[in-house]
Parts: C-alpha cells; sequence; structure tokens
C-alpha cells in the first residue's frame, strides 16, 4: 500500500490521485471518477472533490493508496 502524505486537514481526491502518481493530469483523474473507476475506503466514488482525511483510502486499477498526516507537521 502506498501512502501519501498532507499537511493540511483533508486533500481533494483528484489532487491526491495527481499527488500518488496515479494519473498526470486532473482530467484524466476527473474521467477516473466520474466513470466510477476509482474507489475510496472500498466503496465506488464519483465525487472528483471528495475530501479525503488522513485514515482514508482510495483505489484505482488495483493501487491502493492511504492519506496519512504529515509527520512533520
Amino acid at each position: 500500500m502506498k501512502e501519501i502524505e498532507i499537511t493540511d486537514e483533508y486533500i481533494k481526491l483528484g489532487q491526491a490521485m495527481k499527488l500518488s502518481d496515479l494519473v498526470s493530469m486532473g482530467s484524466e483523474a476527473k474521467e477516473l471518477i466520474w466513470e466510477g473507476l476509482v474507489k475510496v475506503n472500498g466503496d465506488i466514488c464519483t465525487q472528483r472533490g471528495k475530501k479525503l482525511y488522513p485514515g482514508d483510502t482510495f483505489e484505482y486499477d488495483g493501487e491502493i493508496v492511504k492519506i496519512v498526516m504529515d509527520r512533520e507537521g
């Protein structure tokens, strides 16, 4: 499982997909999310602006990514 660290309270799903290198552009994330190909905490999510908090996970194409709080912050 991959982890991405955030310093704010939350990160939006589309941004998290770019930060984790699962997509290269926001428009790609938008399309995948709208097509129902992304899961958040195990459930299909079609909201690109879905807020993810530390402890949340999202999944695309068999890759699971966990959101964690930046240990430095």
